[in-house]
C-alpha cells in the first residue's frame, strides 16, 4: 500500500470558505503541488498567492489531480460538486481518491463511494470537528468513513489537518460520527449560554464564573473558546449559525428514518431557526445567545 506523498502527488482543492482555506493552506506548506476551485476566486487568493493553481471548475480540477478534497457548504453543494456536468466524476482519472471533507447526508456519501467505485475511483467521507481555530491551527478531529485500505493511504495527508484522524468503518461512516458530534455540540451550546444569561442577571462577574467552572466538571471546548467571544460580542463565524442549522436537519431527517426521537436536539434546531429569523445565520454558532436573550428581554445587555 503506497501512502499518499508530497513528491508524488497532486492535491485538488475544491472550496476555500472559512475553514477550507486553513486547511489548504496547510498542505501547500507541506510542500503538495494543490489546484484549486471555489465559486468566488476571490476567496482562493491567499492560496494562489502562496503557489496553488486555479481550475475553472471542479472538472477541470479533477483532470489535474490524484487527490481531489472538498470543504463546501450544503448537501446540493457537494452533489453538484461530484455528480454535475462539470463535477469532479465527470474529470478524475482512475485511480484518484475523493475525500470529501463536508458535514451531508450520509445517503449521500454511500452514493458517492458508489458512483465513483463504477469508475475505478475511490472516494471516502472525512467531516471535520473544531471550527475556525480547529482549522488554522491543524488541530482538527476528522472523522473517516469509507474503504479501509483507502483510509490508510491518505492519512498523512489527514495528519496534514488534523490532530486526530480515527476511521469509523464504511462509506457513511464518518458523516454519522459528524452529527454525534453536532448532537453534543447543540446540548452544550445552550448551556454556555443560559448559564451566560444567569449569571448575568445574578449579577455575577462572568469572567470570574467562567475562570471557576472552567476548572470543574462543565469543562469543555465551547465554555474556552466560545464563551468569551460571547462576553466580547464577536460573533464572527468559525462555523456558520445557518451550516449549524443544516447538520441539526440531517440528524433529526436521520433520527425519524431509525424511528428514534431526540426531543433535545429537536429544541435546539428550532432555537437555531429563531436565530436564523433575526438576521444571523452567517454568525457563529455562537450567535444563539442572540436569540436566547431576545427570549429574556435582554438583548444586547450581556457584558462586553
Amino acid at each position: 500500500m503506497q501512502q499518499i506523498a508530497p513528491d508524488r502527488s497532486h492535491i485538488g482543492w475544491i472550496g476555500t470558505g472559512v475553514m477550507g482555506v486553513s486547511m489548504c493552506g496547510h498542505l501547500l506548506q507541506a510542500g503538495y503541488p494543490v489546484t484549486v476551485f471555489s465559486r468566488t476566486k476571490a476567496k482562493a487568493q491567499p492560496l494562489l498567492e502562496r503557489g496553488a493553481s486555479w481550475a475553472d471548475s471542479p472538472l477541470a480540477v479533477a483532470e489535474q489531480s490524484t487527490v481531489i478534497i472538498t470543504m463546501v457548504g450544503f448537501p446540493r453543494d457537494v452533489r453538484d460538486v461530484y455528480c454535475g456536468p462539470a463535477g469532479i466524476l465527470a474529470g478524475a482519472r482512475p485511480g484518484s481518491i475523493l475525500i470529501d471533507m463536508t458535514t451531508t447526508e450520509p445517503a449521500l456519501s454511500q452514493e458517492i463511494e458508489a458512483a465513483a467505485s463504477t469508475r475505478g475511483l475511490h472516494a471516502i467521507d472525512a467531516p471535520v470537528s473544531g471550527g475556525d481555530v480547529g482549522a488554522k491551527n491543524a488541530t482538527l478531529s476528522i472523522m473517516v468513513g469509507g474503504e479501509h485500505d483507502t483510509v490508510e493511504r491518505v492519512r498523512p495527508l489527514l495528519e496534514r489537518l488534523g490532530k486526530k484522524v480515527i476511521y469509523q468503518g464504511g462509506a457513511g461512516a464518518g458523516q454519522h460520527t459528524k452529527l454525534c458530534n453536532q448532537i453534543v455540540i447543540a446540548g452544550t451550546m445552550v448551556g454556555v449560554c443560559e448559564s451566560l444569561l444567569y449569571g448575568f442577571k445574578a449579577g455575577l462577574d462572568l469572567m470570574q464564573m467562567l475562570e471557576s467552572i472552567q476548572g470543574g466538571a462543565a469543562a469543555c471546548w465551547t465554555l474556552d473558546n466560545l464563551a468569551p467571544r460571547i462576553l466580547q460580542r464577536n460573533f464572527d463565524p468559525g462555523f456558520f449559525v445557518e451550516h449549524f442549522v443544516k447538520d441539526m436537519g440531517i440528524a433529526l431527517d436521520e433520527a425519524k428514518r431509525m424511528n428514534l426521537a431526540l426531543p433535545g436536539l429537536t429544541l435546539v434546531h428550532g432555537l437555531y431557526q429563531r436565530v436564523q429569523a433575526l438576521g444571523h445565520g452567517r454568525r457563529g454558532t455562537h450567535a444563539l445567545m442572540l436569540a436566547l436573550e431576545e427570549l429574556s428581554g435582554t438583548t444586547g445587555t450581556t457584558p462586553r
